[in-house]
Order: structure tokens, then sequence, then C-alpha cells
């Protein structure tokens, strides 16, 4: 029956929808702005249409394919490429390369957050730059004028860029709706270390937990009124502006501002 082959059940499992674009490919390429020196991970390469083209821009790439019916032709299209290596597994399970690397992938919808957790936790990583759901990407570049806890979070460390949309109809099957590209560029410098970023994480957290909705009445919890005034009046925030329409520049302000001695 239609739709229930060995092929079929496998793109519903895994899934599967590959872009076969290649002017939307070479848009993500050219967004993730590699490193000729640095090497290349990638997730779910599909049909190689992507992995060619980091190929040619990287020094060598490291592909996951959970999928064995992808990864028997892949292991063919790229038999003679010698910086092209495709291992048959799943990348949530793969330990992040020691030296510095770049992350890049068309990857899984339903898989996202755990891709991107992953990509943040990895101590070597240059740069993550991949292909998500529109709304995805959008909710954590501040493309809605608003932010969320995990770009505010994570902004002393990562830059969040939204890179554009990719039309649905360059995908087969195609999905039901567009996506998008997202970068994560690790910061040369980071705006917040050791402790001070402790402490700000905690910050943040507590006005994103829903308590008091205004960051004014969230932070009253850790400091006196006067303090918190100041530091919004220095940081450029509405007394009854709510914490997710707070730019995370303006955050980094806010702490520096409450934590001045």
């Amino acid at each position: 029956m239609h739709g229930h082959t060995q092929r079929d059940r496998n793109r519903r499992q895994f899934g599967q929808n590959f872009l076969r674009d290649r002017a939307a490919v070479l848009r993500i390429v050219d967004a993730a702005e590699l490193r000729p020196d640095l090497p290349v991970v990638e997730a779910g390469p599909g049909e190689g249409l992507l992995t060619r083209e980091l190929a040619r821009r990287a020094r060598e790439v490291l592909a996951y394919e959970i999928d064995p019916d992808m990864a028997e032709p892949l292991w063919q299209r790229f038999a003679g490429e010698s910086n092209v290596r495709i291992v048959n597994r799943d990348f949530l399970t793969a330990k992040p390369p020691a030296e510095s690397f770049a992350f890049v992938g068309a990857i899984p919808y339903g898989v996202t957050s755990a891709i991107v957790d992953w990509c943040l936790a990895a101590r070597a990583l240059v740069s993550a730059t991949m292909v998500t759901q529109l709304e995805f990407a959008r909710k954590r570049t501040g493309n809605y004028g608003r932010w969320s806890l995990l770009t505010v979070s994570t902004w002393p460390r990562f830059a969040w860029e939204f890179h554009g949309r990719i039309d649905r109809r360059l995908f087969r099957p195609v999905p039901r709706v567009d996506s998008a590209i997202l970068r994560l560029a690790r910061r040369d410098r980071p705006l917040l270390s050791g402790a001070a970023l402790t402490r700000y994480e905690t910050m943040v957290e507590l006005c994103f937990s829903g308590v008091g909705g205004s960051v004014r009445a969230s932070l009253r919890r850790m400091f006196d009124r006067g303090r918190i005034d100041a530091a919004l009046g220095a940081a450029g925030i509405g007394r009854d502006t709510v914490v997710a329409f707070v730019h995370p520049n303006q955050w980094i302000r806010l702490f520096a501002e409450l934590n001045q001695r």
C-alpha cells in the first residue's frame, strides 16, 4: 500500500524531509562562514547534497546518518572523497570532537532542541548552523520581537542569528511548514564568565519563572525597589516591560548595573 514501504516508515521514524534545492544549500553553507582549517560535524546528511558542499569548504566532514538505508548509498557516493566520513549512528549519542569544530545540518525537526543542547554543551564548538522550523528560529532570535529564556541565558557565550526563510516546497517530501537557517556563534570573548555568568543565569531564570510578569516585579525577590529602578533606567528597560520583550544586550547591562559594588 502507498505510504507503507520501508522507505516511508523510515521517513516517518527519522523525520526525513530532504532539501533538494542547491541554491538553498549554498545559502546554508554561506551562512555557516566555515573556516578551511576546521573540521565540520554534520547531523542527518540524508542524500548528501549539503555534505558535498561542506566538503568543498571544510578541512573534513564527519557526517552522522542514523538511517542505515541512507548510510549505504552515502558510503558509495563519497567513497572517493578523502575528507568525508559517513558514520551510521544516532548523532545525539556521538561525543563532540575535542578540537575546535563547526556543526552544520539540515536536521530533523523533532530533535531540534536536543541537537541545540548538544551544540551548546560542546566545549570545542565554534559555531552551529542548522535548518530548523521557521517558528523555532524566529523565537530564538527575537524575530517576533520576543526573546526566549534559552537565548537570553546563553547570550553571554553565544550570538543567535537568523539567516532567512527556506520555502517548504524545496523539500521532499514537502513538510507542513517553512524552515529557516539558524546560526549560533560562540563569542571569541564571553560577555560574562565564571561566577558572574552563574549569577547572571540565576537572575534570568528567576525573571523568566513567570512570577510577577514584568522584569521589575520579578527582580523584587532579589533587590530593593530603588536599585531595580535605577538599573532598569540605565538599561533602557521600562518599568512595566515583560521579560520576553527585553533584548539580550539589555539583560547584560541590567545585570551589570545591579551588580555594581
